[in-house]
C-alpha cells in the first residue's frame, strides 16, 4: 500500500527527530508469556506487519531488551536486514534499558546498549529509554550520566524514559540538561480507558519541558477495537483474559464507549480502533504506539492518521471516558 498522505507528525523532544504521529509497539513480537507468539501468529506474520507499517508510512518501531527476552529486538534486526536499504533507512528504532538490580555501574548501561545494538544489527538507535524508574545500586543521576555519555558517543540519538511520574521526569530532565542533553520522551500508558496522565501532571509537565509522550497500550490491549463485546463471547489470547475488563460485566460497562467509537467510525468510514487512536493524536504532543501482529493490523493502525476528529467528536469521547481520568 502507498504511504498515507498528510500524515500528522510529532517531534521527539525539543528540536529532535520528526516522525509520524503513530508508531508500532512490538511488545508482542517474540513474547509468549503475556502474548501468544508462536501460537496465534508467527515470525512471517510479524515480518508482514513490519513491511506493511513501513509501506503505509509508519517508521517508528518501539521495542525493549526485555520483550521476549531479546527476541523482539532480534526480529526487528532481521526484518531490517531483509528489506532494501532505501526502505529501512527511514525506519526509526526505539528500544529500552531495564534497570535490573545487578546493573550497578555506568558500564552496565553501556554493555546493555551494546547487546541491544547487536540484536538489532545497527550501530545506533534513535531513542533509548529507561523502562522503569527503578533505583537499586545505580542512582538515577548516574544512569542519566551514562545515557548522556552515549548520546555524545553517537550510539543514542535521544534519551527517553518510561513510566516516570511528573517529578521523576523533572529530575531526569534536570540531570540530562546539566550535560547539555535534552529529555526527548516519556512513554506511559495512555488511552481513552486510562487518562490518568492528564490528571497526575505527566501531560502538563511533558508539555512544559518539551518532552514527547509515547502512549503505550493506546487501544487498552484490544478493548477499544470493538472486537470484544458482551455478546461476542470472544476471549483474548494470552494473559489478557485475566483482566476483569474482558469479563462480560467489564465489557457491558464499556459498551457506551465502544458504541460511540463505532458510531463515529461508521460516519467517517473508520474503524473503532482508528477513532480511538486519532483521539490520542488530537491531544497534541502524543505519539501512540499500538501493537500489530500482522499486516492487516499494521495497515489498520496507519489509517488513524491523515484525518482529524471534529471538536464535537473529541468532546463526546472525552466526556464518555471522564471516569478513567
Amino acid at each position: 500500500m502507498s504511504p498515507i498522505a498528510n500524515l500528522q507528525t510529532v517531534t521527539l523532544g525539543p528540536d529532535g527527530l520528526v516522525v509520524p504521529a503513530l508508531g508500532v509497539g512490538t511488545w508482542a513480537w517474540g513474547d509468549s508469556l503475556f502474548w501468544d507468539y508462536g501460537k496465534a501468529y508467527s515470525d512471517s506474520d510479524l515480518h508482514a506487519a513490519f513491511a506493511a507499517a513501513l509501506d503505509a508510512g509508519l517508521t517508528l518501531f518501539d521495542t525493549a531488551e526485555i520483550y521476549g527476552f531479546g527476541q523482539s529486538e532480534k526480529l526487528i534486526g532481521r526484518f531490517m536486514q531483509q528489506r532494501p536499504q532505501q526502505v529501512t533507512q527511514n525506519a526509526v528504532v526505539a528500544t529500552k534499558y531495564f534497570p535490573l538490580p545487578w546493573r550497578f555501574s555506568k558500564q552496565s548501561v553501556a554493555d546493555a546498549l551494546s547487546a541491544s545494538l547487536d540484536r538489532l544489527q545497527v550501530a545506533s538507535v534513535a531513542l533509548y529509554q529507561v523502562h522503569w524508574p527503578l533505583d537499586f545500586l545505580l542512582s538515577q543521576k548516574d544512569l542519566m550520566l551514562a545515557l548522556g555519555a552515549e548520546v555524545k558517543r553517537g550510539r543514542i540519538g535521544a534519551v527517553g524514559v518510561s513510566n516516570y511520574s511528573a517529578q521523576q521526569m523533572r529530575d531526569a530532565h534536570r540531570s540530562l540538561a546539566e550535560q547539555g542533553v535534552p529529555l526527548a520522551a516519556n512513554q506511559v500508558q495512555y488511552s481513552l480507558l486510562n487518562r490518568k496522565p492528564e490528571t497526575n501532571g505527566i501531560i502538563a509537565t511533558a508539555r512544559e519541558l518539551g518532552v514527547t509522550i509515547l502512549a503505550y497500550s493506546p487501544l487498552a490491549q484490544g478493548l477499544l477495537t470493538g472486537k470484544y463485546t458482551p455478546e461476542s463471547n470472544l476471549k483474548p489470547a494470552g494473559a489478557r483474559w485475566l483482566d476483569p475488563r474482558f469479563s462480560q460485566g467489564g465489557l457491558t460497562k464499556l459498551m457506551p464507549v465502544i458504541q460511540a467509537l463505532q458510531e463515529i467510525g461508521e460516519r467517517r468510514e473508520r474503524t473503532p480502533a482508528q477513532v480511538a487512536l486519532n483521539w490520542l493524536v488530537c491531544q497534541g504532543n502524543v505519539l501512540p504506539i499500538p501493537g500489530a501482529k500482522n499486516a492487516r493490523q499494521a495497515a489498520q493502525n496507519a489509517g488513524a492518521l491523515g484525518w482529524e476528529l471534529s471538536s464535537d467528536e473529541k468532546a463526546r469521547l472525552s466526556q464518555l471516558t471522564q471516569a478513567y481520568c
